[in-house]
């Protein structure tokens, strides 16, 4: 696997550390291979899914990351894209390419989560209220 335990608890944490501070959603899934010539693609058809489509405020935001093919894609659902900027996710987009260009994918997903964590604290601030809709694990189930 691509990471190994102690790597997953630290993404795994990381999530956590993020959703303290938002009501978003945040969820990882990992693959070897991506089926799609454009992982943004794929990362719609994961987003679906693992249901990612359906919290409350439709504020969940997926990390896909296909580690054999060296693609990623980072999407977030359509309650984040009405009131953010159209470049919202380039620093984060940024950010990720850094580290996995080093081959470096837990830094990668950690930097990458927490600064998605802060990015929507701004728009999706946490509620007293708040309760956690998306397990915070990383999925690695096989998709079709």
């Amino acid at each position: 696997m691509l990471l190994s335990e102690i790597e997953k608890e630290k993404v795994i944490t990381a999530i956590k550390q993020a959703e303290l501070n938002t009501s978003g959603e945040i969820k990882v899934h990992i693959e070897e291979r991506c089926p799609e010539a454009d992982p943004f693609e794929r990362a719609k058809q994961v987003f679906q899914y693992l249901s990612l489509d359906t919290t409350a405020q439709r504020n969940a935001v997926l990390f896909y990351l296909a580690h054999g093919d060296r693609k990623f894609a980072v999407l977030g659902d359509v309650g984040i894209d009405k009131v953010v900027p159209p470049n919202f996710w380039e620093s984060t987009r940024d950010t990720l390419r850094l580290y996995f260009a080093q081959n470096d994918f837990s830094g990668g997903l950690q930097m990458g989560i927490k600064e998605a964590g802060f990015q929507l604290k701004k728009y999706f601030p946490y509620q007293s209220n708040d309760i956690n809709e998306i397990s915070d694990d990383i999925s690695t189930e096989q998709i079709p």
